[in-house]
């Protein structure tokens, strides 16, 4: 079922219930005040009738019943009267022809209760009363016919109503929620024309602040997010492949031509010897490449091992020595911490130390003397780790695209290298949820800053 049909089917259900609900509302409290009414003209009718009994007793003490006949006119639709007295005589009776007898039980309600009324399956309505001055009984039952006709008018009338408000629900919830949806549609139209081939498309916004508004800004948001994802997977790609078959060409280029002439072993291992450069170059250029795209996430903090952050520094510094063995590399902390918890921090001890050997073979190769300085600062909600070099500043214009993929400042252009150093460290450091950022410190200071948050 579509949202529009859904909505609409709800709007209806609702008015529908609200609507029975009205109705059956309205009928039963005009049924209760009909029937309050009638019971307050049978009251009326019985008074009447006892003051007329009242006033031919005192005046007229002689034929009583029949100048309480002639005085009574039968107004209510089938009207029953009884007058009886405490002795259970029936005093006045009409019609004369009526069969009554007393009810000792009735009697003892009526004068309990003084007044008393209720009716029976063919919607009599009867009611009594007791006046105890005269210790007279007074019983008057009549038919309202013309007041439950009208209640079987209202009946009809309030099922017209009901269906007909159901009818006119449907149809001006159809028409709302079309009107109310229509913004949807059109943004679900726009959003089959975007593709990945396309992804500058964006949708209209507009000034109203409202909930559409809202989608409409986060799906323009996420085009961008999108766009900029595609633009760098592209520029990965494209500097992937270039950087890669740069080895490769060199390589089959000193193939051929040892193919194409006869050399001696020396020229042989000379070639060889050039061949492995290339390769092991090849390999650390796939393996940067592997890292790079392999760890897009981590399990979440919980699961991870708290780690003494110092330690991993340490494995990092005894890798790079290993490499660069005539670099001098110290560490030290800023403020010595008072107790080992102020280094934990949950992280991969494999990958964070992938991301400080490279920052720190980073800081040897780019050094003006081999000198690498690495401190610690634990601020009580983040724990930086600096990353320090004498050399050449990176100008302000590649600071912005220092850690991206394959990108190289203009400092980096004698040295030999990839430009994935930098960018597999600070993706690391992402999904540990920690930020790396480069800061210039004149005159010829660079510093590289690991920042974590202390969970």
């Amino acid at each position: 079922m579509k949202l529009k049909q859904r909505f609409a089917l709800l709007f209806t259900l609702f008015v529908a219930i609200i609507l029975f609900i009205s109705c059956i509302t309205i009928y039963l409290l005009y049924r209760e005040y009909r029937a309050d009414d009638y019971y307050r003209r049978l009251h009326i009718e019985g008074q009447k009738l006892f003051d007329e009994y009242v006033d031919i007793k005192i005046n007229h003490k002689q034929d009583l019943v029949e100048k309480l006949n002639a005085e009574h006119k039968n107004i209510l639709n089938n009207e029953v009267v009884v007058i009886c007295d405490t002795a259970q005589n029936i005093i006045f009776k009409k019609p004369n022809t009526l069969s009554f007898s007393i009810n000792k039980t009735l009697l003892k309600n009526v004068a309990a209760n003084t007044d008393i009324q209720f009716k029976d399956a063919n919607n009599h309505q009867y009611i009594g009363f007791y006046v105890s001055e005269v210790g007279v009984y007074v019983f008057v039952s009549a038919y309202d016919k013309i007041g439950l006709q009208r209640l079987q008018q209202m009946s009809y009338i309030l099922i017209f109503v009901f269906i007909g408000g159901l009818f006119l629900t449907v149809v001006v919830s159809l028409f709302f929620v079309n009107q109310a949806l229509k913004p949807l549609t059109e943004i679900g139209l726009q959003m089959q024309k975007v593709n990945a081939s396309n992804l500058f498309e964006r949708l209209p916004e507009t000034t109203v602040n409202d909930e559409l508004q809202q989608i409409t800004s986060s799906f323009n948001k996420m085009l961008n997010r999108l766009d900029s994802a595609f633009e760098a997977q592209r520029s990965f790609v494209h500097n992937a492949s270039h950087e890669l078959r740069t080895p490769l060409t060199v390589m089959l280029s000193q193939t051929e031509a040892a193919l194409n002439k006869n050399i001696n072993p020396e020229e042989v291992k000379i070639l060889l010897r050039s061949l492995k450069e290339d390769q092991l170059s090849l390999i650390e250029l796939t393996n940067s490449l592997l890292l790079l795209s392999q760890y897009e996430k981590l399990p979440s903090f919980n699961s991870l091992p708290l780690i003494r952050i110092d330690e991993v520094i340490f494995e990092a510094i005894a890798t790079t020595q290993k490499i660069y063995s005539s670099a001098s590399i110290s560490f030290s902390f800023k403020e010595h911490p008072a107790n080992e918890k102020q280094l934990m921090l949950p992280i991969s001890d494999a990958l964070l130390k992938a991301a400080f050997t490279n920052l720190i073979k980073n800081a040897v190769l780019y050094s003006s003397n081999k000198n690498v300085e690495i401190n610690i600062e634990n601020t009580g909600t983040k724990i930086v780790v600096n990353f320090e070099n004498n050399g050449q500043l990176i100008s302000q214009k590649d600071i912005q695209h220092l850690m991206q993929p394959f990108f190289r400042s203009g400092n980096a252009v004698k040295i030999k290298g990839f430009g994935l150093g930098l960018s597999i460290a600070k993706r690391i450091i992402d999904i540990h949820g920690g930020e790396l950022i480069y800061t210039p410190i004149e005159p010829d200071t660079n510093r590289f800053s690991a920042i974590f948050s202390i969970h």
